[in-house]
């Protein structure tokens, strides 16, 4: 009997511009010449996840209809279209849900930053549905083999790795980087991570939140804390940054997207520093423009990712960035609404909140 068979309803997770959020059951797609048929085992959810069901937007993306959830990932494929020839029912797969138009017209594709693709279908963001379901049909070539050993949790979080590594890549960091990493929720612990194995050091990491910290203490347990405290404005929080790291920091990598932490790292940076901002935040901000200017200072900004889920899924494999830990609670698909209360109430002291779909 297969798995269709045993489990024939097509649970999901969606969101309206009404803010709600339900679960719903959909119909188990058809599978195009090219496609996969994946049962989603694991996903986390995403601040990005949160914003779309609480504010029904993130910047021009907006919610105006029924909306699925969850871009981040993992399954077995379980059927297979007629042209697929990479991978076969059984195979344990990473989904990366930014589907570009791969068009020989397409600049961004063409030069292979198709994260910039102006037509890609990224599951979950507005109007597209996100694979936060049992049953979710995806394209072979934006399917990545997991390795035996490595947890279906450990493919779902290759997502937000990805995010950490193109930062790291793009951010151009080198050993022994004096590193700044601007909050310690899933995206900051991750860099923490990335940039570990990448050799930074010394590296500060911020946060409001104490507990937070702890958890990033214990990830690395070299790395130094600064608690941002109410009262303080962002130079003098810099320089409790410049005090822990015993220098201004030649990198800054800010990962809230909130104008005063954006600040802090434009504070905390050398001469001829770079401040690489990572976070969403608001679509209007102000910024300390003769500061920067006078220091030489690099403002730069990320726009998703792109290739790197294989060399994400490469070093978890090899246990050079244990992602397991960053794991704090667990639920079943059907329990996905009381999952994500639990990922949008700082009270619970989530860090990675995983919907899991077990066989």
């Amino acid at each position: 009997m297969d798995i269709i068979q045993r489990k024939p309803v097509n649970h999901a997770i969606h969101t309206s511009p009404s803010h709600d959020l339900r679960l719903v059951e959909c119909d188990i797609p058809a599978v195009g010449p090219h496609d996969c048929l994946v049962h989603v085992r694991a996903s986390g959810i995403c601040g990005s996840d949160v914003h779309f069901w609480k504010h029904g937007r993130i910047g021009p993306m907006i919610v105006t209809g029924d909306n699925g959830l969850g871009h981040e990932s993992a399954g077995v494929v379980i059927n297979v279209g007629e042209a697929v020839t990479r991978f076969q029912p059984g195979d344990r797969v990473a989904l990366e849900c930014g589907i570009p138009c791969s068009k020989p017209t397409c600049s961004p594709c063409r030069t292979g930053r198709y994260n910039a693709c102006p037509d890609v279908i990224f599951f979950s963001t507005p109007p597209y549905h996100g694979v936060l379901r049992r049953y979710h049909a995806h394209p072979e070539a934006w399917l990545h083999r997991l390795p035996d050993h490595v947890s279906f949790e450990e493919g779902s979080l290759v997502e937000p790795l990805s995010v950490a590594l193109a930062g790291i890549d793009r951010a151009d960091l080198r050993l022994a980087d004096p590193l700044v990493v601007c909050g310690a929720g899933p995206i900051g612990l991750t860099t923490l991570l990335a940039a570990n194995a990448a050799g930074a050091e010394p590296i500060v990491i911020t946060d409001i939140d104490a507990s937070r910290l702890a958890k990033a203490r214990e990830l690395v347990p070299r790395v130094r804390t600064v608690l941002v405290e109410k009262g303080v404005d962002a130079q003098g929080v810099a320089d409790k940054v410049v005090e822990a790291l015993d220098q201004q920091a030649k990198l800054v990598i800010e990962c809230t997207g909130v104008e005063s932490s954006i600040h802090t790292g434009i504070y905390s940076t050398r001469f001829g520093g770079s401040v690489f901002v990572i976070g969403v935040g608001r679509d209007f901000q102000n910024i300390p423009f003769m500061h920067l200017s006078a220091n030489e200072i690099d403002l730069k900004f990320q726009y998703r990712y792109r290739d790197t889920y294989p060399k994400a899924i490469r070093l978890v494999a090899a246990g050079i960035i244990d992602l397991k830990p960053l794991v704090t609670h667990r639920f079943k698909l059907e329990e996905g609404v009381d999952a994500f209360k639990v990922a949008s109430t700082p009270s619970s002291n989530a860090i990675k909140v995983q919907i899991l779909d077990d066989e």
